[in-house]
């Protein structure tokens, strides 16, 4: 006799010994008194399944630890003994045995996916071992685990395919009716086992009275994939095919090496401030290097079967996106940065996460175009800029990449904003105002004398300093026949502009005149003023 007859943690303690003697009866005595001591003990509980599962009552032995995996979900001894115990189960079934299947699984009444795979598996005349696979398939998928499929396209790297199996549910007007009829320890399990399924709704949206909503609801279709196993489906709730970082329905699906699927716009978005999974935190620096990713084609043709409509929704939505990005006119991107002319190349190292946005959504729109400003301390960037078009991008392993691009027109700014942590501007773009009778034959004049002012000023220059200009902006570009074929002023007058050493308050001037005699002056005063502070 105990001297404390109402201490659970004795009784425990006592079955434990009991077990490791072998004595399973006194075992199961103990654990029950423990249990009606503190009905809802976990310990109590597992003492009592691992008794019961010693005297060979493998369904009372699954039920208590079905019960102790409702009072703690983490659990991995109780995890680890009911899957040993399903596998015996149902390892020795037959395949025309439906009828034979034990009342056990009246348990999984509220988990109408490992019940409804189970039977049809047994209905179908599948093997022991098939029944092994979907057994650790769904036990493995309480566990959070995800089921790896090799892909039916050809990959690069260790990109595998995943399948995300969906956890089914059923009609809320149905788990009414069946929670008036249910024990309560069976109420208890199936309340608390939904805290297993993949995505945590919260405690509100579980008691709403809102019939769930189903795709394809009562049919069960197996697709065959590369490897010639089936993968049995029974619903699709739309919600389990959801990205975990936008919250919308997968389009353009990636699985990552660690098993995780994402958006591929998501995914490239999280690698551009950290090269981990946003998930699991595994390492991604392969996949960043590689710059490629393999759509998941399963999961691709799984939403397309099953989720027409809202995959319709989706792709209207992206091309809307699209569509938005495109706009050279509003809510154009703006690189805060440097000064950059037309026709003049500007070569640009992208290392912010931002601006690797920026450029990957140019690049992904086919625009391959976005403006230049300098900074401006009040409004953040200058009233006006320059658009540069990309001519290519060179990638590197840790994200980061070198742009070549070239000026192409000007612009003025109507309007300052942001867009996903980098700078945009509603722009109208500016041409030079052409002249003629008098007025273009002066021009003409003036032209031509600029420009070998400009071309003696630059054969003057030091070697070194020749060298690195050429190297970096090329040569000195031909004198225009005629100076107004070009909306925004001859060529060279620009790479003249980009080679002085004037700072970009000095510079900011010239790109937002509209006169092409103005700007010929102000280049002529410039190059009298170096010429004269040389020769002092």
């Amino acid at each position: 006799m105990l001297h404390s007859p109402n201490d659970h943690l004795l009784y425990s303690n006592r079955s434990q010994i009991n077990s490791t003697l072998k004595a399973c009866e006194d075992a199961l005595h103990d654990a029950e008194t423990a249990c009606r001591l503190q009905p809802y003990w976990l310990k109590g509980h597992l003492r009592k399944g691992q008794a019961l599962a010693n005297l060979g009552k493998t369904e009372e032995a699954l039920r208590e630890f079905l019960f102790c995996l409702a009072l703690d979900t983490g659990n991995k001894t109780a995890k680890s003994e009911a899957q040993k115990l399903l596998l015996s189960l149902f390892s020795l079934i037959p395949g025309n045995a439906q009828e034979h299947l034990p009342d056990i699984l009246q348990l999984l009444s509220h988990h109408s996916r490992l019940k409804g795979n189970l039977l049809n598996s047994v209905g179908s005349g599948g093997t022991s071992h098939n029944l092994q696979r979907l057994l650790k398939v769904n036990v493995e998928q309480k566990k959070g685990f995800s089921i790896q499929e090799e892909p039916n396209v050809t990959t690069s790297g260790s990109l595998r395919k995943s399948i995300q199996i969906t956890e089914s549910k059923k009609d809320c007007s149905e788990e009414e009716n069946n929670f008036t009829s249910m024990p309560e320890s069976t109420f208890l399990i199936s309340e608390k086992c939904s805290l297993l399924k993949r995505k945590c709704c919260s405690e509100e949206m579980r008691n709403a009275e809102v019939p769930c909503k189903l795709m394809k609801k009562d049919i069960v279709d197996t697709r065959e994939n590369s490897t010639g196993q089936h993968i049995p489906f029974e619903v699709v709730d739309p919600s389990d095919l959801d990205c975990s970082l936008c919250m919308r329905l997968f389009y353009e699906p990636v699985t990552t090496p660690c098993g995780h699927t994402f958006c591929l716009k998501c995914l490239e978005r999280c690698l551009d401030h950290n090269p981990k999974c946003p998930l699991c935190k595994e390492g991604l620096s392969e996949c960043l290097a590689m710059r490629k990713y393999c759509k998941t084609v399963l999961m691709e043709e799984l939403i397309a079967r099953y989720l027409p409509e809202e995959l319709t929704e989706r792709r209207k939505i992206y091309e809307e996106e699209i569509a938005e990005l495109s706009n050279l006119n509003k809510n154009v991107p703006i690189f805060v940065c440097t000064m950059a002319y037309p026709t003049v190349p500007c070569p640009l190292h992208i290392f912010e996460p931002c601006y690797r946005l920026m450029i990957r959504r140019c690049m992904e729109t086919g625009t391959k175009q976005f403006g230049m400003c300098i900074s401006d301390p009040v409004k953040g960037f200058a009233d006006y800029g320059c658009i540069l078009e990309i001519r290519n991008v060179e990638f590197f392993a840790d994200g980061r990449s070198v742009v070549d691009s070239i000026g192409k027109r000007r612009f003025k700014v109507i309007q300052h904003s942001q867009r996903d942590g980098y700078n945009t501007a509603d722009i109208e773009y500016i041409e030079d105002q052409k002249v003629q009778g008098q007025e273009y034959a002066a021009l003409l004049v003036l032209h031509d004398s600029v420009y070998d002012q400009a071309y003696t000023w630059f054969n003057s220059l030091k070697q070194a300093l020749k060298s690195r200009i050429l190297s970096h902006f090329g040569p000195m570009p031909a004198k225009d026949p005629d100076p107004q074929a070009n909306p925004n002023g001859p060529a060279w007058c620009w790479w003249v502009l980009a080679v002085l050493p004037l700072e970009n308050r000095a510079q900011l001037p010239f790109l937002a005149m509209k006169s092409l005699r103005d700007r010929l002056n102000g280049i002529r005063r410039v190059l009298t003023f170096m010429s004269r502070a040389r020769s002092r």
